[in-house]
């Protein structure tokens, strides 16, 4: 639960210079907060009446579609409450989760992280070798899109003070 005063700030401090309308900290610390009952779906106990291997890729299905939901409400959100237009939205939808990728892959955290969320163990990684590619190619596709996303946010920004956009 913690987690959700971080991301809350992240958020918020990377997409304040984008000079969106209603941000404060309170409102995306909100956001954020109601994004979180999808994951009520972590707690279904398939390893009660799934083999091992079938509960691992159903907590792996749950994890992606808890994923793509937030990310879409992340979208959304910054499309109506705070009013980003067009090409900036999808920016500042990706800028801070390419980010957080990427420092996580920096610490070579990803893996555990993922570990964590999708309850796989480390003595079945020859099962999990598909969830495992899937998150290689998100790392990847992270690291690489990140100046290219730095860039256009630096763009952005230069625009949203010039007050040209």
């Amino acid at each position: 639960m913690g987690y959700i005063f971080v991301l809350a700030f992240i958020l918020w401090v990377i997409i304040l210079p984008l000079k969106p309308a209603n941000w404060s900290y309170k409102n995306v610390l909100l956001f954020v907060s109601l994004t979180s009952p999808p994951a009520i779906l972590y707690a279904i106990p398939v390893e009660r009446f799934m083999s091992l291997q079938s509960a691992q890729l159903a907590n792996v299905w749950f994890l992606a579609v808890v994923a793509i939901w937030r990310v879409a409400l992340l979208f959304k959100y910054l499309k109506s409450v705070a009013r980003l237009s067009g090409f900036c939205v999808i920016v500042a939808t990706l800028l801070p989760l390419t980010l957080i990728v990427a420092v996580l892959a920096a610490l070579n955290l990803e893996h555990v992280v993922f570990k964590l969320m999708a309850g796989l163990e480390e003595h079945e990684r020859s099962a999990n070798d598909s969830a495992y590619t899937i998150l290689l190619l998100i790392t990847y596709f992270s690291i690489l899109s990140s100046p290219v996303l730095v860039g256009l946010y630096g763009w952005f920004v230069y625009r949203r003070r010039r007050g040209i956009v």
